[in-house]
């Protein structure tokens, strides 16, 4: 797939400002449109857009097909007549710059079963609409709707430890607990259609701007997830639920015993027994959503690492091989030129370039890593290649200007480095790198918005290890100069972009 020359901003929806504790998909996601539109971007990339559980990481969903209910815009249901001023004042006051998940959690999902009563008695239309969107996407919503109405009747529990019946699909139990869970099931369905309502406006407004929207598509589904639970067959768990196989990464320079991720693998030989059926559904929903998908882990789709479903960390692992050729070939049949950024970080082999380069997919380059004695020369701008996709950092990076802050106090070679690789020795590096990356001849380039913002550790998304805390960070417009759009402009301008 070709794509022009054009940069982007990477901002995940519940970074958004607002007024109800976490961003979500109403006006504040359209006046973000319209900020990128006038400073010249085509591209918006989110992070995984379902929803999440316990430390509220995207990348271990409930569901790799539903919609996150915490982007529902609580203020475009007071516009449809869901919801009262009353209901709006109910939701506590936040952090402007911090999402407190157990508040979201506690208080606003409250919010949207007031909405949720409020359809139920309103006029025929907004039920019909509701009914159609089920009907069109039963192949994934009932299985999601009935699992998340189950997990809620067992306190939250994971699914192998609920009911043994219903764990284990035994029987009639699917229909007897669709009956019994029947309002419950109901309100999961609400909130995935008004996710897709709320949604589908800010991408069609975004699409009318000119800017196309990258998604992202973790490699491996959670564990405790409606996926696993409703299609056992396809991935490596045993008849009680317990993991025979896990998913990780190899011992390497950052950790001595490797990462032991917890993920389900999954069962390829019978996934091809349907030329990938479950698959291709997903890339669907994906391109239902989005217009670019990015693969999250890209690499474990030539070659996975396989740890033992008891390990105690991810030493005693090994390389298996994956269809992915297989698979991509299939995707091409169904959707054509899929469009596609492949994340081919980490220990990459010919054999996963290889796989890239076949469907010419763009690979990653990040700038943070780069520089020093020890930098992935790979990443220096002068060795890029057109057809890719560069960075200042990502999400589980810190931000560029608290990188280099850190660098500097640490007196490490790095800063000093990239200084002499710019040929820039003022204070503000990540402006400079930013320009060095919109200059590079890589077709595509995306910033942070906290790169955007020229903001420090505080506002770092993610760390890696780190429990609690990840995920919170917002923004807000009084950290937006006015003069950014007209310099980002200037910018797309003077590198064609």
């Amino acid at each position: 797939m070709k794509y022009n020359r054009s940069a982007g901003i990477l901002l995940h929806p519940t970074s958004l400002p607002g007024k109800y504790g976490i961003g979500e998909l109403g006006s504040e996601a359209i006046n973000f449109i319209n900020f990128m539109h006038n400073s010249g971007q085509k591209l918006w990339q989110v992070f995984p857009l379902g929803p999440t559980g316990y430390g509220d990481s995207p990348y271990q969903s409930f569901s790799t097909f539903a919609g996150n209910p915490y982007l529902i815009s609580l203020e475009k249901l007071y516009e449809e007549d869901l919801l009262s001023k009353t209901e709006l004042k109910k939701m506590p006051h936040s952090d402007p710059h911090k999402i407190d998940f157990g508040s979201i959690y506690e208080n606003k999902l409250k919010v949207l079963r007031v909405a949720y009563e409020n359809m139920k008695k309103s006029g025929k239309s907004i039920l019909d609409e509701c009914n159609d969107f089920c009907d069109k996407n039963k192949d994934w919503l009932e299985d999601y709707a009935l699992f998340m109405a189950v997990k809620n009747y067992h306190k939250g529990i994971h699914w192998k430890d609920w009911d043994k019946e219903i764990a284990f699909r035994e029987n009639d139990a699917v229909s007897k607990w669709k009956k019994m869970l029947f309002d419950e099931v109901g309100f999961q369905k609400f909130l995935q259609f008004k996710f897709s309502v709320h949604w589908n406006t800010v991408r069609d407004y975004a699409n009318e701007k000119g800017i196309q929207i990258i998604g992202d598509l973790p490699i491996f589904v959670a564990y405790d997830s409606s996926d696993v639970w409703a299609n056992k067959s396809l991935f490596t768990v045993d008849e009680k639920g317990n993991q025979e196989t896990v998913a990780g990464v190899p011992p390497d320079y950052f950790s001595k015993t490797g990462q032991l991720w917890g993920n389900p693998l999954y069962r390829w030989n019978e996934m091809e027994k349907d030329n990938f059926a479950w698959w291709q559904l997903r890339f669907q929903k994906m391109y239902d959503l989005v217009d670019i998908v990015r693969i999250d882990h890209f690499r474990g789709l030539e070659a996975f690492w396989e740890v033992p479903g008891d390990a105690e960390t991810a030493i005693d692992g090994r390389w298996v091989k994956a269809p992915g050729q297989k698979l991509f070939e299939t995707f091409k049949k169904t959707f054509g030129d899929v469009k596609v950024l492949a994340e081919d970080l980490g220990v990459i082999t010919p054999e996963v370039e290889e796989l890239r380069d076949s469907f010419n997919l763009p690979g990653m380059k990040i700038l943070q890593f780069a520089f020093g004695k020890n930098g992935d020369k790979n990443f220096l701008p002068h060795n890029h290649i057109k057809n890719c996709c560069v960075y200042t950092g990502s999400h589980d990076n810190d931000t560029t200007k608290g990188f280099f802050d850190a660098e500097r106090k640490n007196n490490s070679d790095v800063f000093e480095a990239t200084q002499k690789y710019l040929n820039f020795y003022g204070d503000d590096i990540c402006t400079a790198l930013i320009n060095e990356a919109y200059k590079s001849v890589a077709d595509i380039v995306i910033i942070p918005m906290q790169d955007v913002l020229n903001l420090g550790t505080d506002a770092r998304m993610n760390f890696p290890g780190k429990l609690g805390g990840n995920w919170a960070w917002r923004f807000s417009w009084d950290q937006v100069p006015g003069e950014l759009s007209e310099r980002y402009k200037k910018m797309i301008e003077k590198y064609n972009r």
